[in-house]
């Protein structure tokens, strides 16, 4: 078939404009295969083509070291690979395995009025025997959380949460339940020791308190409400809060302060950082705040867990005196209102609320009203600075007071008691 010379003329440009497509392909593939012979190592084509990915994760690997008295093969002591994917997620998988639930019972004696049982009247319809079908004692249960910080099945916790039980039974992440036996406790600092059988079981890293900065982000792990394995973030509020301050007064610590989340339930669980590691013990709650809690630092419990474990007493050095801090400012204050009976020196220094009787304090002739200025030549200008140095004291050690009695300066000598011994008097 011929074209004619106007057809010719119409078809040649389109002629021409395929034929340069077609050599312009043949020399772009004549190219890339000899770039591709000349240099192997270039990802050319892998880079042009789409690659579908999965959601970023990162990967921890957590190794646990094996004893040769391992029998059998256990989680704790077996490499996991666990997908990440914040630092709390990474923080709670380092630490969630040693957290444990205390569930604990204790047997209450109520003694029933007599004064009721001798009425003629119940005697007439409930006859003489009654009162002895009145139940004299109750169970009561209670429920906290602990973190095993040794493998052989050592347990830190609150004083509270096992204080007095007949019972403890300690349930791991697993689901098993061990029988727990008491070692030790010191209601002072509200720690406790807890004892269960067991081999290489997963251990919570301990981290340093002392390093802790307001703003650190704190994350609380336990079971709140007997709601089992529960996670709640915060920061860290507030570092050295007092027990004075947190209310309750009975107690010889300076707080961690946190607005993570912590419910009843939490008590001794451990705070923890963003590593994983526990920087504090859950201990207590404000009634009548929200969204603060307040932790032992783990630093506290460090010093003393060993001698608990041992079944050991932990010495409290005390002297007896209720005490308030003093300013210039805040003696100003009550000097100037008509209806106060006391005239106090407009100095710094820790004013003497009450004196206990028969206490160390006593002994040593402080009074009501008292300024201590210093102790051991060291100024003191806060209540909780002479707390804290009378609880780094010795039993029995005399401590020099220097005290401001109205125009006078005294010198006086306490020697510190023992605050367990008090209590029991």
């Amino acid at each position: 078939m011929s074209l004619s010379s106007s057809e010719e003329q119409r078809f040649s440009p389109l002629l021409r404009q395929v034929t340069s497509h077609v050599l312009v392909a043949i020399l772009s593939v004549g190219l890339t295969l000899t770039t591709l012979w000349a240099f192997p190592n270039l990802q050319i084509l892998k880079r042009s083509l789409p690659i579908a990915t999965a959601p970023s994760t990162a990967t921890v690997e957590t190794t646990v070291e094996t004893t040769p008295e391992t029998t059998a093969p256990s989680t704790a002591a077996s490499q996991q690979k666990v997908a990440i994917r914040n630092f709390v997620s990474a923080a709670v998988n380092r630490v969630g395995p040693a957290v444990v639930r205390i569930d604990t019972e204790r047997t209450i004696t109520m003694r029933a009025p007599d004064s009721y049982f001798g009425d003629p009247f119940f005697r007439e319809f409930f006859g003489n025997d009654f009162s002895s079908r009145v139940p004299q004692e109750y169970h009561q249960r209670g429920e906290g959380s602990g973190f095993i910080i040794d493998p052989n099945g050592m347990i830190l916790t609150n004083a509270h949460v096992v204080s007095g039980a007949d019972s403890v039974t300690v349930t791991l992440k697993d689901g098993r339940k061990l029988k727990g036996e008491v070692k030790g406790v010191d209601e002072p600092s509200d720690l406790a020791v807890v004892k269960i059988n067991g081999k290489n079981l997963p251990v919570a890293p301990l981290g340093n308190s002392k390093d802790l900065q307001v703003g650190d982000w704190a994350i609380a792990v336990g079971n709140p409400l007997g709601l089992d394995n529960t996670v709640t973030l915060g920061i860290i509020s507030t570092l050295n809060r007092s027990s004075a301050q947190v209310g309750i007064p009975d107690k010889r610590l300076d707080f961690i302060q946190t607005d993570a989340a912590i419910n009843p339930g939490n008590s001794g669980g451990p705070l923890v950082n963003e590593q994983g590691e526990v920087i504090g013990i859950n201990t207590a709650i404000r009634a009548d705040a929200q969204g603060i809690g307040f932790a032992i630092p783990i630093d506290k419990a460090k010093v003393i867990e060993q001698a608990l474990a041992r079944g050991q007493k932990i010495p409290h050095p005390y002297i007896g005196v209720r005490m308030i801090t003093l300013t210039p400012e805040l003696a100003k204050q009550s000097n100037s209102d008509p209806n106060t009976t006391l005239t106090l020196p407009q100095i710094n220094g820790v004013l003497v609320m009450q004196v206990m009787p028969n206490s160390p304090a006593a002994t040593a002739g402080l009074r009501r009203a008292d300024v201590i200025t210093q102790v051991n030549e060291q100024p003191m200008t806060t209540a909780e600075q002479l707390q804290e140095l009378v609880e780094q004291s010795r039993i029995n050690q005399p401590l020099q007071f220097t005290v401001q009695r109205g125009e006078q300066t005294q010198q006086l000598s306490v020697r510190p008691g023992e605050l367990r011994e008090a209590a029991s008097e």
